[in-house]
C-alpha cells in the first residue's frame, strides 16, 4: 500500500459517515493541491518529524506525508482515529496518532509545527506554543483571516492589539497564503489565512515574556485609556517615563519594541489584574 492507492477524501468521509461538528470548530480543507502547496510554504523535507494539530481526515497529513516526512497528528476528535490510522498504514512508521486535546497533549519539542487550526482554539494554541517548552523551529498554521491579520498587524492600525505584540515580540510573522471560505467543507463564515512564524534568535527572557503579558493584558484591557491609567498598577506614569513613551498614548500606538522595554522595568503584580486571553 502507498499514499497514492488512498480515495478522494470527500470519499473517506462519505463512508465514514462523518461530518464536521461546529463545537470542534472544524472546517476540513480537502482540496489536495491546497495542502501541498502549504506542506511546500512550510518547507518540511524528507526525514523530518513535523507536528500536525487537528488533522481531521488527513488532507493536510497526506501531504506531509508526500514529503517523506514523520508526522505526529494530534486529533481530539476520536471519529477520525480510524481514518488516520488507516493513513498510516500507507505510510508505514511514519505517523503517529496522538487522540488527546493539542491545549493538554504532551509533543515533541524541536519540532516544526503545521496546521489547520481549529478555530475555537487557535489562539490559545498559538501564545502557548511561543511562550511555552516546545521551541518549535517554525510554524505554518492557518486561521480566520482576521485573526491572521492581527497576529501582523503594525502599530497605529485596527487591528494592532495583544496578540501582535506578543506574537511579533518572539517570532517574525507574515501571511503566506490566503483562502476563501468556498475552499472548506463546510465553508465557513469568513476567509482564512496561513501565517509563517519563525521565533526570533534574540527571544527575551520567560522573565520577560510573564511580564510581557501581563503589561500587554493591562494596556489592551483597557484600551481606550491612557497608558497612564491602563498600566497604573504596574508602573503607569514612571514606566512610561522610564522608557521615554508619552504616558497619554494608548496602548495601540506603543511599539513591540517599545512594550518589550517597558517589560524589561515592570514588576509583575501579585495577582492577575485582568484576564489574561490574548
Amino acid at each position: 500500500m502507498s499514499l497514492d492507492d488512498l480515495p478522494p477524501l470527500r470519499e473517506t468521509l462519505a463512508a465514514a459517515g462523518i461530518s464536521a461538528k461546529k463545537s470542534f470548530g472544524q472546517h476540513f480543507l480537502l482540496d489536495l493541491n491546497l495542502t501541498r502547496k502549504i506542506a511546500r510554504l512550510a518547507g518540511i523535507g524528507a526525514g523530518e518529524t513535523v507536528i500536525e494539530v487537528g488533522p481531521g481526515p488527513g488532507g493536510l497529513t497526506r501531504a506531509l506525508l508526500e514529503t517523506g516526512a514523520r508526522v505526529v497528528a494530534v486529533e481530539k476528535d476520536a471519529r477520525f482515529v480510524p481514518l488516520l490510522e488507516d493513513l498510516a498504514a500507507h505510510a508505514p512508521g511514519r505517523l503517529q496518532v496522538i487522540n488527546e486535546d493539542a491545549l493538554t497533549a504532551g509533543l515533541p519539542t524541536g519540532a516544526p509545527i503545521v496546521a489547520n487550526l481549529p478555530y475555537n482554539v487557535a489562539t490559545p494554541l498559538l501564545i502557548g506554543w511561543l511562550t511555552g517548552p516546545l521551541r518549535p523551529p517554525s510554524m505554518t498554521l492557518m486561521f480566520q483571516k482576521e485573526v491572521a491579520e492581527r497576529i501582523v498587524a503594525a502599530p497605529g492600525s485596527k487591528t494592532y492589539g495583544r496578540l501582535s505584540v506578543l506574537t511579533q515580540a518572539l517570532a517574525e510573522a507574515k501571511i503566506v497564503m490566503e483562502l476563501p471560505a468556498r475552499a472548506f467543507t463546510p465553508p465557513p463564515k469568513v476567509a482564512s489565512a496561513v501565517v509563517q512564524l519563525t521565533p526570533r534568535p534574540d527571544r527575551p527572557s520567560d522573565e520577560i515574556v510573564e511580564r510581557l503579558q501581563a503589561l500587554t493584558a493591562a494596556a489592551f484591557g483597557q484600551r481606550r485609556k491612557m497608558l497612564r491609567s491602563s498600566l497604573k498598577p504596574l508602573g503607569g506614569e514612571d514606566l512610561c517615563a522610564a522608557i521615554g513613551v508619552d504616558a497619554t498614548a494608548r496602548a495601540e500606538e506603543v511599539t513591540v519594541a517599545q512594550f518589550l522595554r517597558m517589560a524589561e522595568r515592570s514588576p509583575l503584580p501579585d495577582t492577575p489584574t485582568m484576564s489574561s486571553r490574548p
